[in-house]
């Protein structure tokens, strides 16, 4: 850049003065006519009371506003602490893409390309809309594999993109050099905008809807009574309402904790930096497509004939917004020194730039979150308080795609879409420290434009929470993952293997830690193992008298009154039939129940449960997941292993399946004994008292080595529970899967005499048929060692149209290839066919696995391939029991 080339020094604010950000030229001319807040900061009182008032005038609060609105929704307040979009909203660079590699996120931003292209239309007033198109460009091949994968799960939500060459690139963008390029993704349909003028549309609209908008509006306190919202208090006076909003941005955080029952709304604010030039000397049109540089860290947009570029740096610069004490933002201070890395990788992305004068480095705050997913949905502790915020610098692409799902689910009581990977209800309170957050968002920042292999792992904020066993397991070269905060063994790395190479392999082909898996795999269908399953989220449920029952009765599908010892896999449902929980429940005596949910379920199930409480019950409720140790004794010599330090008969005419005992193990009295293990293999659950912990598990492996046992992680379990078709919640299994859909129809108890949530829609389901069914899939014509693994998200094709996607995959070591898991529905091309998908239609067809654009045979099954596992041969070399002494 003219004067400045690649020297952090020679952009000095001394050399390019920094100008005053003009407003105007953003379009934040917010003709109010109309609105409550037009003219003097206060021309009109607050109201007494509303049905819901939302705290933030931002792009993402006027988009809730709009679609509430648009809902029917009366008695609707917007209440701006400063002026309507003059926070982040005006200062974003106003790019709406969407390739994302969440579905629900490119959904979101799919339907706020759509929203913001019709608003001038709807209101009159001019957003800036541009579709310029959007390249994501790969400077190797790794890269390039994940944006291929990218451009296939878009390719299934209907998104248009084509994967290109470099020299298809040039001729999209005059300014990009692409001689170290090895291809790009291009989405034709992705656009720009001027933020706060799409802002502007959304509030006008609103008001013309009935929504009340007051400016100058500070929320100081949210009230509760009895966990329900009754109302705001603001710096000019107090508002009853039903519902509350919080969209209140970098601040999201401190306005949760001023309710009189803390909401923990995990958000953490970095700096965020992006240049401005001036026109350049053949200026740059409007229409050309915006850059996506991933390994250079940065984006680049057309902007009044120059360029836009900003980027995620690798050492990012967290700020403590403690209070809220500056309502509008004004920018923050320039640091050329810092922003030069990603200068340099502009100039190397377009030379051409190297002459061209700079207009201003604008600096300002982006909230993220502790897992780069933006939050919304109903917080856990307070009824009618709602989230949506911690946008990841992406809050324009999903501003109006969040405020529809959200103004959906407070209508309805859920969204039209599986929101799950955004629910504020897959945090706690342990993710809200500041400390936590403060570390996390620093790792989180430049992960945006990281590139992310299958499987990888957050490295900030870990050892949060830990097993007794962690220290024990950990020296034993158990190489680890984290689950809603928890550490999970992935698998136990033996003696001599190198430790480094393994944490650091990064493939979307076979990994490293595919031997050691197999062997764990191995040991389990022939010896035995142990697993640590203390992650598991733990729930007892008592009451005095029959309470308990009819709540769990009301709430699961399955038939809970079953004899004190049996153990019952059931669902809870929603009124749709879909699955809120699936979980396993142990009657432990008439009234009183032991729940066990997946990990991320914790605060979910919690909430579910808790909401279909009767307020004026006995009930009991207590998590117990901090009480237990969970050990997974897994394989055929399980049995030996716990007769011995039992000294009961563990036979199953003696402890049949599905089953519960509380016994002794070693010296330890009270251990809860099931004979379960989540994957099929035989084998026994225990649930320990954590005092025990050690003392049990050094029992178990000292007399389990005999019988060839071994530690095994999670990644050996995830490979025996697919290759046996079990559906896991939160992979396979959400909201809108129904137990017709996925084979569990034998887990719902229609005539057990209570009228359980979701009864009424399986009924009408079970008599029209399901539209899409759950099916495994086994890759034909994959070749383990050469091709990309499939790992989730896959198309699949029947008869060369799409019908479906994969939800979960694993490699099968019994089967010796890949299974798949996923929905099958038919295709939308033949208006004439039946929507009901029938085996006939299964079995008749003739499928493919898309994995990074290339197609592979797919065998598919209804049920389990049992047989193959009856008829698979046994390999020459057998294990021996002495192989595993000492492991």
């Amino acid at each position: 850049m003219r004067g400045c080339v690649r020297s952090s020094k020679a952009l000095a604010p001394a050399m390019f003065p920094r100008l005053q950000f003009d407003m105007h030229r953003w379009g934040l001319l917010l003709g109010r006519r109309g609105l409550a807040s037009a003219g003097e900061p206060h021309p009109t009182p607050l109201p007494n009371q509303a049905r819901v008032v939302i705290c933030g005038g931002g792009i993402v609060g006027s988009s809730v506003a709009y679609h509430l609105a648009k809902l029917g929704w009366k008695d609707v307040v917007l209440l701006e602490q400063g002026r309507l979009g003059a926070g982040t909203t005006r200062l974003c660079a106003g790019i709406v893409s969407t390739a994302k590699h969440i579905p629900i996120e490119s959904k979101m931003a799919d339907y706020s390309n759509t929203l913001y292209q019709q608003l001038e239309q709807e209101t009159g007033v001019k957003t800036g809309y541009v579709k310029t198109g959007s390249l994501c460009l790969a400077q190797n091949q790794d890269r390039f594999i994940s944006l291929k994968r990218l451009a296939s799960r878009l390719k299934v939500l209907g998104i248009p993109c084509d994967v290109i060459t470099p020299k298809q690139v040039a001729e999209l963008h005059p300014l990009v050099n692409i001689h170290d390029l090895v291809g790009a993704v291009h989405v034709p349909g992705d656009a720009v905008v001027s933020p706060p003028d799409v802002n502007h549309a959304l509030v006008v609209a609103a008001a013309k809807n009935g929504v009340q908008i007051h400016e100058h509006t500070s929320v100081n306190h949210v009230m509760v009574q009895k966990g329900q919202v009754t109302g705001v208090e603001t710096d000019r006076g107090t508002i009853d309402c039903d519902y509350f909003v919080n969209c209140a941005g970098q601040w999201a955080y401190e306005l949760g904790l001023s309710s009189e029952d803390p909401v923990s709304v995990p958000v953490h604010a970095c700096e965020h930096f992006y240049l401005l030039t001036k026109p350049l000397e053949q200026p740059l049109q409007p229409h050309t497509p915006v850059v996506m540089d991933l390994d250079g860290r940065i984006y680049a947009r057309a902007w009044q004939g120059g360029v836009l570029s900003g980027g995620f740096e690798k050492n990012p610069k967290p700020i403590f917004t403690e209070g809220r004490s500056q309502l509008e933002i004004q920018g923050m201070q320039e640091d050329w020194d810092h922003f030069e890395p990603m200068l340099s990788a502009l100039l190397r992305r377009m030379p051409s730039l190297d002459s061209c004068e700079i207009h201003q480095l604008i600096n300002w705050p982006e909230s993220f979150t502790p897992d780069m997913r933006c939050i919304m949905g109903e917080t856990q502790t307070v009824h009618g308080y709602f989230v949506l915020g911690g946008m990841n610098s992406s809050g324009l692409s999903f501003a109006g795609g969040g405020g529809r799902y959200l103004a959906e689910w407070m209508t309805h009581g859920y969204p039209s879409e599986n929101v799950w990977p955004l629910d504020v209800k897959r945090f706690g309170t342990l993710q809200s420290s500041r400390t936590f957050l403060r570390h996390r968002v620093m790792e989180v920042m430049p992960l945006l434009y990281e590139l992310k292999v299958p499987r990888w792992d957050f490295q900030t904020g870990r050892q949060l929470r830990t097993s007794p066993l962690y220290d024990r397991l950990d020296t034993q070269g158990a190489r680890w993952m984290e689950k809603h905060g928890f550490e999970r063994a992935k698998y136990f790395v033996p003696s001599g293997k190198d430790l480094l190479a393994l944490d650091q392999s990064k493939t979307f082909y076979k990994p490293d830690w595919f031997d050691i898996v197999g062997a764990e795999v191995k040991c389990c269908k022939e010896a035995v193992c142990v697993v640590d399953m203390s992650s598991f989220s733990k729930f007892e449920l008592s009451s005095p008298g029959d309470q308990a029952l009819e709540l769990l009765q009301r709430l699961c599908a399955n038939d809970l009154d079953v004899p004190v010892g049996h153990i019952v896999h059931t669902g809870m449902l929603n009124q749709r039939g879909g699955y809120e929980n699936d979980c396993s429940v142990v009657r432990l005596s008439k009234n009183r129940f032991f729940i066990i949910s997946p990990s991320d379920q914790q605060i979910h199930c919690w909430s579910w449960i808790k909401q279909h409480m009767p307020s004026d019950s006995q009930l009991q409720l207590e998590d117990v997941t901090w009480k237990y140790t969970a050990l997974n004794v897994i394989g055929p010599r399980a049995m030996d292993v716990l007769s011995e330090l039992s000294y009961v008969p563990l036979t199953p005419d003696h402890f049949p399946s599905l089953f519960c005992k509380e016994m002794s193990v070693g010296y330890a009295n009270g251990i809860r004994v099931m004979s379960m293990t989540h994957t099929g293999e035989p084998g026994f659950m225990l649930y320990i008292p954590i005092e025990y912990a050690l003392h049990v598990y050094n029992e178990v492996m000292s007399v389990g080595q005999k019988y060839g046992i071994r530690n095994s992680g999670y990644y050996a379990l995830r490979s025996l529970r697919i290759e046996k078709f079990f559906a896991f919640w939160g992979q396979d299994l959400d909201a809108f899967t129904t137990p017709l859909e996925c084979g569990r129809e034998f887990r719902v108890k229609f005539d057990k005499g209570t009228e359980f949530i979701g009864r009424e829609a399986l009924l009408q389901q079970r008599q029209a048929g399901v539209r899409r069914r759950f099916i495994m899939f086994l890759l034909e014509d994959h070749n383990t060692e050469l091709d990309l693994w499939p790992w989730w998200g896959e198309p699949i094709y029947r008869n060369e149209e799409l019908v479906g996607v994969t939800s979960s995959s694993a490699y099968s070591y019994t089967l010796e290839r890949h299974v798949c898991l996923g929905f099958v529905k038919p295709p939308q091309t033949d208006p004439g066919a039946s929507a009901v998908v029938t085996a006939d239609f299964i079995n008749r067809g003739e499928y493919e696995v898309e994995i990074a654009g290339h197609r592979y045979h797919a065998k598919a099954k209804l049920y389990p391939f049992s047989s193959l596992f009856a008829q698979q041969r046994r390999r020459k070399d057998d294990m021996e029991l002495s192989s595993f002494q000492g492991n």
